[in-house]
């Protein structure tokens, strides 16, 4: 059921990528598509890891470069999420401003 909800995610944050504009300034569209897809692959990851609430985490990508933001339940989550998005073909680095918020 995860891989199901992990392609529907990745298909649909394609589609939608494909209609937004970008403007000379930000970056091309060709960079604009693969900064898409790779945000898309790092949230298909949390989706299907067990350990990271892929709800809680957002998730954005400039040139190659991942932002991490939302919230956590503790370092350990914080730090899988940062772990699984380094490992997606095409990041560059990843900046992780996840803050940790323990499920009250």
């Amino acid at each position: 059921m995860k891989t199901i909800y992990a392609t529907a995610v990745c298909a649909l944050l394609g589609l939608s990528a494909v209609g937004c504009a970008v403007t000379d300034r930000q970056q091309s569209a060709g960079s604009y598509v693969d900064d898409a897809t790779i945000t898309s692959k790092v949230k298909a990851k949390f989706a299907e890891d067990k350990t990271v609430s892929a709800s809680r985490i957002s998730v954005e990508t400039l040139k190659g470069v991942v932002q991490l933001s939302g919230f956590a339940t503790n370092a350990e989550e914080r730090e899988r999420a940062a772990d699984l998005a380094r490992s997606v073909s095409g990041v560059q680095s990843v900046r992780n401003s996840i803050q940790i918020q323990p499920k009250q």
